[in-house]
Protein backbone atom coordinates (compact mmCIF):
# COMPACT_ATOMS: atom_id res chain seq x y z
CA UNK A 1 0.00 0.00 0.00
CA UNK A 2 1.22 3.52 -0.88
CA UNK A 3 -0.81 5.37 1.77
CA UNK A 4 -3.31 4.58 4.52
CA UNK A 5 -6.21 6.42 2.89
CA UNK A 6 -7.06 7.95 -0.46
CA UNK A 7 -9.55 10.81 -0.12
CA UNK A 8 -11.32 11.67 -3.37
CA UNK A 9 -12.66 15.22 -3.31
CA UNK A 10 -11.33 18.35 -1.58
CA UNK A 11 -14.55 20.02 -0.54
CA UNK A 12 -15.62 20.41 3.12
CA UNK A 13 -16.08 16.66 3.63
CA UNK A 14 -12.80 15.60 2.05
CA UNK A 15 -10.78 18.37 3.68
CA UNK A 16 -12.22 17.73 7.14
CA UNK A 17 -11.53 14.02 6.77
CA UNK A 18 -7.96 14.63 5.58
CA UNK A 19 -7.25 17.01 8.46
CA UNK A 20 -8.48 14.60 11.10
CA UNK A 21 -6.74 11.62 9.52
CA UNK A 22 -3.50 13.60 9.48
CA UNK A 23 -3.91 14.28 13.18
CA UNK A 24 -4.12 10.52 13.69
CA UNK A 25 -0.75 10.29 11.89
CA UNK A 26 -2.28 8.57 8.90
CA UNK A 27 -0.78 8.97 5.45
CA UNK A 28 -3.34 10.50 3.12
CA UNK A 29 -3.45 11.07 -0.62
CA UNK A 30 -5.99 13.84 -1.25
CA UNK A 31 -7.00 13.93 -4.91
CA UNK A 32 -9.39 16.42 -6.45
CA UNK A 33 -10.43 17.66 -9.90
CA UNK A 34 -11.02 21.23 -8.60
CA UNK A 35 -14.46 21.39 -10.21
CA UNK A 36 -16.75 22.25 -7.27
CA UNK A 37 -20.51 22.44 -7.75
CA UNK A 38 -20.65 25.82 -5.99
CA UNK A 39 -18.06 27.46 -8.25
CA UNK A 40 -20.55 30.18 -9.22
CA UNK A 41 -21.39 31.06 -5.61
CA UNK A 42 -19.79 34.20 -4.20
CA UNK A 43 -20.48 33.56 -0.52
CA UNK A 44 -20.96 30.54 1.72
CA UNK A 45 -23.17 30.74 4.79
CA UNK A 46 -23.95 28.80 7.93
CA UNK A 47 -20.42 27.61 8.76
CA UNK A 48 -19.45 28.86 12.21
CA UNK A 49 -16.54 31.38 12.16
CA UNK A 50 -16.69 31.48 8.34
CA UNK A 51 -20.17 32.86 7.61
CA UNK A 52 -20.01 34.88 4.38
CA UNK A 53 -16.68 33.51 3.19
CA UNK A 54 -16.27 32.73 -0.50
CA UNK A 55 -16.27 29.01 -1.32
CA UNK A 56 -12.97 29.46 -3.16
CA UNK A 57 -11.31 31.01 -0.12
CA UNK A 58 -12.72 28.33 2.17
CA UNK A 59 -11.31 25.55 0.00
CA UNK A 60 -7.98 27.35 -0.24
CA UNK A 61 -7.74 27.82 3.53
CA UNK A 62 -8.70 24.20 4.05
CA UNK A 63 -6.00 22.93 1.72
CA UNK A 64 -3.40 25.13 3.43
CA UNK A 65 -4.33 23.74 6.84
CA UNK A 66 -4.31 20.14 5.67
CA UNK A 67 -1.01 20.42 3.80
CA UNK A 68 0.78 21.66 6.91
CA UNK A 69 0.83 18.02 7.93
CA UNK A 70 3.69 16.07 6.38
CA UNK A 71 1.64 12.88 5.99
CA UNK A 72 -0.80 14.51 3.51
CA UNK A 73 -0.23 14.98 -0.21
CA UNK A 74 -2.58 16.79 -2.56
CA UNK A 75 -2.86 16.32 -6.30
CA UNK A 76 -5.19 17.86 -8.85
CA UNK A 77 -6.28 14.89 -10.87
CA UNK A 78 -9.30 13.11 -12.35
CA UNK A 79 -9.99 9.71 -10.82
CA UNK A 80 -10.86 7.27 -13.59
CA UNK A 81 -11.38 4.05 -11.66
CA UNK A 82 -11.17 2.37 -8.28
CA UNK A 83 -10.10 -1.25 -8.53
CA UNK A 84 -10.17 -3.78 -5.71
CA UNK A 85 -6.74 -5.35 -5.13
CA UNK A 86 -5.24 -7.53 -2.43
CA UNK A 87 -5.71 -5.84 0.97
CA UNK A 88 -7.24 -2.70 -0.48
CA UNK A 89 -7.85 -0.61 -3.56
CA UNK A 90 -5.97 0.92 -6.47
CA UNK A 91 -7.13 4.43 -7.34
CA UNK A 92 -6.30 5.11 -10.97
CA UNK A 93 -6.21 8.74 -12.07
CA UNK A 94 -5.33 11.01 -14.96
CA UNK A 95 -3.85 14.50 -14.98
CA UNK A 96 -6.31 17.10 -16.39
CA UNK A 97 -5.26 18.20 -19.86
CA UNK A 98 -2.73 15.44 -20.33
CA UNK A 99 -2.47 11.70 -20.67
CA UNK A 100 -0.26 11.28 -17.64
CA UNK A 101 -1.66 8.52 -15.47
CA UNK A 102 -1.06 7.55 -11.87
CA UNK A 103 -2.11 4.83 -9.45
CA UNK A 104 -2.27 5.05 -5.68
CA UNK A 105 -2.96 2.05 -3.45
CA UNK A 106 -4.57 2.17 -0.02
CA UNK A 107 -6.54 -0.11 2.29
CA UNK A 108 -9.23 2.57 2.65
CA UNK A 109 -10.85 5.05 0.26
CA UNK A 110 -13.14 7.93 1.18
CA UNK A 111 -15.40 9.18 -1.62
CA UNK A 112 -16.28 12.86 -1.13
CA UNK A 113 -16.81 13.93 -4.72
CA UNK A 114 -20.09 15.78 -4.25
CA UNK A 115 -22.51 16.34 -7.11
CA UNK A 116 -22.79 18.01 -10.47
CA UNK A 117 -25.97 19.81 -11.40
CA UNK A 118 -28.23 20.78 -14.28
CA UNK A 119 -30.30 23.95 -13.99
CA UNK A 120 -33.89 24.38 -15.21
CA UNK A 121 -34.25 27.10 -17.86
CA UNK A 122 -30.47 27.03 -17.81
CA UNK A 123 -29.71 29.68 -20.45
CA UNK A 124 -31.85 32.18 -18.55
CA UNK A 125 -30.93 31.14 -15.02
CA UNK A 126 -27.18 30.69 -15.45
CA UNK A 127 -26.22 34.41 -15.66
CA UNK A 128 -27.89 35.04 -12.28
CA UNK A 129 -26.88 31.83 -10.54
CA UNK A 130 -24.76 32.41 -7.48
CA UNK A 131 -25.69 36.09 -7.19
CA UNK A 132 -29.45 36.69 -7.46
CA UNK A 133 -30.48 33.03 -7.68
CA UNK A 134 -29.28 30.24 -5.41
CA UNK A 135 -30.02 26.57 -4.79
CA UNK A 136 -29.66 26.34 -1.00
CA UNK A 137 -32.62 27.83 0.86
CA UNK A 138 -31.06 27.16 4.27
CA UNK A 139 -27.81 28.88 3.27
CA UNK A 140 -29.11 31.92 1.40
CA UNK A 141 -32.73 32.47 2.44
CA UNK A 142 -31.86 34.96 5.17
CA UNK A 143 -30.08 37.31 2.76
CA UNK A 144 -33.17 37.38 0.50
CA UNK A 145 -35.60 38.26 3.28
CA UNK A 146 -38.37 40.71 2.42
CA UNK A 147 -37.73 40.56 -1.33
CA UNK A 148 -40.00 39.56 -4.20
CA UNK A 149 -38.67 36.05 -4.71
CA UNK A 150 -38.92 33.29 -7.29
CA UNK A 151 -38.58 29.55 -6.96
CA UNK A 152 -37.77 28.00 -10.33
CA UNK A 153 -37.90 24.25 -10.83
CA UNK A 154 -39.45 21.26 -12.51
CA UNK A 155 -39.34 18.66 -9.72
CA UNK A 156 -42.06 17.30 -7.40
CA UNK A 157 -40.56 18.87 -4.25
CA UNK A 158 -41.24 22.50 -5.22
CA UNK A 159 -44.13 22.93 -2.78
CA UNK A 160 -42.04 21.70 0.14
CA UNK A 161 -39.27 24.10 -0.84
CA UNK A 162 -41.70 26.96 -1.21
CA UNK A 163 -42.87 26.47 2.38
CA UNK A 164 -39.28 26.94 3.57
CA UNK A 165 -38.66 30.02 1.43
CA UNK A 166 -41.89 31.77 2.42
CA UNK A 167 -40.53 32.23 5.93
CA UNK A 168 -38.33 34.92 4.40
CA UNK A 169 -40.90 36.75 2.26
CA UNK A 170 -44.60 37.46 1.78
CA UNK A 171 -44.07 37.75 -1.98
CA UNK A 172 -43.11 34.40 -3.47
CA UNK A 173 -43.90 32.94 -6.90
CA UNK A 174 -43.19 29.37 -8.00
CA UNK A 175 -42.27 28.98 -11.68
CA UNK A 176 -42.57 25.47 -13.14
CA UNK A 177 -41.31 26.53 -16.60
CA UNK A 178 -44.14 24.78 -18.41
CA UNK A 179 -43.80 21.50 -16.51
CA UNK A 180 -46.45 19.70 -14.45
CA UNK A 181 -44.21 19.57 -11.37
CA UNK A 182 -46.94 20.90 -9.06
CA UNK A 183 -50.13 18.83 -8.88
CA UNK A 184 -53.60 20.08 -7.91
CA UNK A 185 -53.05 19.39 -4.22
CA UNK A 186 -49.77 21.27 -4.32
CA UNK A 187 -51.36 24.19 -6.14
CA UNK A 188 -54.05 24.37 -3.46
CA UNK A 189 -51.47 24.38 -0.69
CA UNK A 190 -49.48 27.15 -2.35
CA UNK A 191 -52.61 29.24 -2.76
CA UNK A 192 -53.55 28.74 0.89
CA UNK A 193 -50.20 30.23 1.88
CA UNK A 194 -50.35 33.14 -0.54
CA UNK A 195 -47.75 31.74 -2.96
CA UNK A 196 -48.32 32.41 -6.66
CA UNK A 197 -48.02 29.47 -9.04
CA UNK A 198 -46.85 30.23 -12.58
CA UNK A 199 -46.89 27.33 -15.03
CA UNK A 200 -45.99 29.31 -18.18
CA UNK A 201 -42.50 28.70 -19.61
CA UNK A 202 -39.80 31.27 -18.87
CA UNK A 203 -38.72 33.34 -21.87
CA UNK A 204 -36.07 35.51 -20.17
CA UNK A 205 -34.79 36.89 -16.90
CA UNK A 206 -34.13 40.62 -16.88
CA UNK A 207 -31.74 42.61 -14.75
CA UNK A 208 -28.66 44.79 -14.68
CA UNK A 209 -25.47 45.17 -12.69
CA UNK A 210 -27.45 45.66 -9.51
CA UNK A 211 -29.10 42.27 -9.90
CA UNK A 212 -32.11 40.44 -11.23
CA UNK A 213 -35.27 42.49 -11.76
CA UNK A 214 -37.98 40.44 -13.48
CA UNK A 215 -38.90 37.10 -15.02
CA UNK A 216 -40.39 37.36 -18.50
CA UNK A 217 -42.81 34.63 -19.57
CA UNK A 218 -43.75 33.30 -22.98
CA UNK A 219 -46.33 35.78 -24.20
CA UNK A 220 -44.49 38.75 -22.72
CA UNK A 221 -45.92 38.91 -19.19
CA UNK A 222 -43.37 40.18 -16.64
CA UNK A 223 -43.19 39.12 -13.00
CA UNK A 224 -41.15 41.51 -10.87
CA UNK A 225 -38.65 39.34 -8.98
CA UNK A 226 -35.42 40.58 -7.40
CA UNK A 227 -33.97 37.18 -6.55
CA UNK A 228 -34.83 33.70 -5.51
CA UNK A 229 -33.99 30.04 -5.70
CA UNK A 230 -33.52 27.31 -8.26
CA UNK A 231 -34.09 23.61 -7.80
CA UNK A 232 -31.39 21.92 -9.92
CA UNK A 233 -31.25 18.30 -10.94
CA UNK A 234 -28.29 16.82 -9.05
CA UNK A 235 -26.09 14.10 -10.48
CA UNK A 236 -23.72 11.92 -8.44
CA UNK A 237 -20.13 11.87 -9.70
CA UNK A 238 -19.44 8.17 -9.33
CA UNK A 239 -18.52 6.79 -12.73
CA UNK A 240 -15.08 5.84 -11.40
CA UNK A 241 -16.63 3.61 -8.71
CA UNK A 242 -18.98 1.57 -10.90
CA UNK A 243 -16.87 -1.59 -10.69
CA UNK A 244 -17.18 -1.64 -6.90
CA UNK A 245 -20.93 -2.32 -6.96
CA UNK A 246 -21.71 0.11 -4.14
CA UNK A 247 -25.25 0.20 -2.78
CA UNK A 248 -26.96 3.39 -3.95
CA UNK A 249 -30.36 4.92 -3.31
CA UNK A 250 -33.03 5.89 -5.85
CA UNK A 251 -31.16 9.14 -6.56
CA UNK A 252 -27.89 7.31 -7.20
CA UNK A 253 -26.28 8.49 -3.95
CA UNK A 254 -23.97 6.24 -1.96
CA UNK A 255 -25.78 4.53 0.91
CA UNK A 256 -23.75 4.71 4.14
CA UNK A 257 -24.34 3.77 7.74
CA UNK A 258 -24.09 6.23 10.63
CA UNK A 259 -20.32 5.77 10.59
CA UNK A 260 -20.02 6.74 6.89
CA UNK A 261 -19.18 3.17 5.88
CA UNK A 262 -20.41 2.19 2.41
CA UNK A 263 -21.61 -1.29 1.46
CA UNK A 264 -18.13 -2.40 0.36
CA UNK A 265 -15.63 -2.95 3.16
CA UNK A 266 -12.87 -0.36 3.04
CA UNK A 267 -14.95 2.19 1.13
CA UNK A 268 -16.43 5.21 2.93
CA UNK A 269 -18.40 8.20 1.67
CA UNK A 270 -19.23 11.65 3.03
CA UNK A 271 -20.76 14.93 1.92
CA UNK A 272 -23.19 15.57 -0.91
CA UNK A 273 -22.48 12.20 -2.50
CA UNK A 274 -24.49 10.60 0.33
CA UNK A 275 -28.19 11.14 1.19
CA UNK A 276 -29.02 13.98 3.57
CA UNK A 277 -28.74 17.73 3.94
CA UNK A 278 -26.39 19.59 1.60
CA UNK A 279 -24.72 22.16 3.84
CA UNK A 280 -21.07 22.91 4.50
CA UNK A 281 -21.16 22.14 8.21
CA UNK A 282 -22.99 18.86 7.63
CA UNK A 283 -20.45 17.76 5.02
CA UNK A 284 -17.50 18.70 7.24
CA UNK A 285 -19.09 16.86 10.16
CA UNK A 286 -19.57 13.73 8.04
CA UNK A 287 -15.94 13.92 6.92
CA UNK A 288 -14.81 14.19 10.55
CA UNK A 289 -16.86 11.13 11.51
CA UNK A 290 -15.46 9.21 8.55
CA UNK A 291 -11.88 10.02 9.61
CA UNK A 292 -12.41 8.68 13.14
CA UNK A 293 -14.08 5.52 11.85
CA UNK A 294 -11.44 4.89 9.17
CA UNK A 295 -8.66 5.25 11.72
CA UNK A 296 -10.31 2.74 14.06
CA UNK A 297 -11.06 0.30 11.24
CA UNK A 298 -7.43 0.42 10.15
CA UNK A 299 -6.27 -0.23 13.71
CA UNK A 300 -8.53 -3.28 13.84
CA UNK A 301 -6.97 -4.57 10.60
CA UNK A 302 -3.44 -3.99 11.89
CA UNK A 303 -3.81 -6.25 14.91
Amino acid sequence: MDVDVVVIGAGPAGLAASLNLARQQRTVALVDSNRPRHAATLQSHGFITRDGISPLEMRSLGREEVLRYPTVTHERTLVRQIVAVDDGFAVQAEQPGSRAESETRAPAVLIATGLSETLPASKHVRPWYGTSLHSCMDCDGYDKRGQALALIGETPDLVERAMVIRRHTDDLAVFTNGSDAVDDAGATRLAEHGVTLVRTPIAAIEGDRTGMQAIVLDGGERSIRTGGFVRPWWHPQLEFAESLGLERDDDGLVVVDRSQRASVEGIYAAGDITPGYRQLAVAAGAGTIAASVINRDLIARER
